[in-house]
């Protein structure tokens, strides 16, 4: 690369739970610069999930987000005019950033009436091992497992 790489910003942590991780998603979650309702959202999904599984609703959340983060994924490489899709495993930071965007996409998918409604069903979904997240994450590993043969054009 010609130019230097940018330099790391860092995110302030959350002012419920002191997590920059609740941060990372609330700016995910959040739609035309409204943090504050991001976090209302955020907070009120926690609760209600907490509710219903009778658990920690952090700790839920949180297994839910490692439920639903990937190992690996395919990218397209062009060999010699074929085009492959290579199996890669995903940088940790890569993995949380795609299971927040899944989660998210997902939760807005869903059929409740309200966000908060939703992101609490998709969250306890996650968690339990269910949900249209996770058949995402198992969609990828399926195909990364069936393009297995083209992994030695890793570059």
């Amino acid at each position: 690369m010609r130019k230097a790489k940018p330099k790391k910003r860092y995110i302030l942590p959350d002012p419920k739970f002191g997590d920059t991780l609740v941060t990372k998603f609330v700016n995910y979650l959040m739609v035309d610069g409204k943090k504050s309702i991001a976090y209302s959202i955020f907070y009120e999904a926690l609760e209600m999930a907490e509710e219903k599984t009778k658990e920690n609703g952090l700790e839920v959340w949180k297994k839910a987000l490692s439920n639903i983060s990937p190992a690996v994924e395919v990218k397209s490489r062009r060999v010699g005019g074929a085009t492959f899709q290579v199996p890669l495993e995903v940088r940790p930071e890569r993995k949380v950033s795609l299971g927040i965007k899944w989660m998210i996409t997902f939760a807005r998918k869903r059929g409740e009436k309200t966000m908060t409604e939703r992101l609490a069903g998709e969250i306890i979904a996650a968690s339990k091992g269910e949900g249209a997240a996770i058949k995402k994450k198992d969609d990828t590993h399926r195909m990364a497992e069936a393009n297995k043969a083209f992994s030695h054009f890793r570059f």
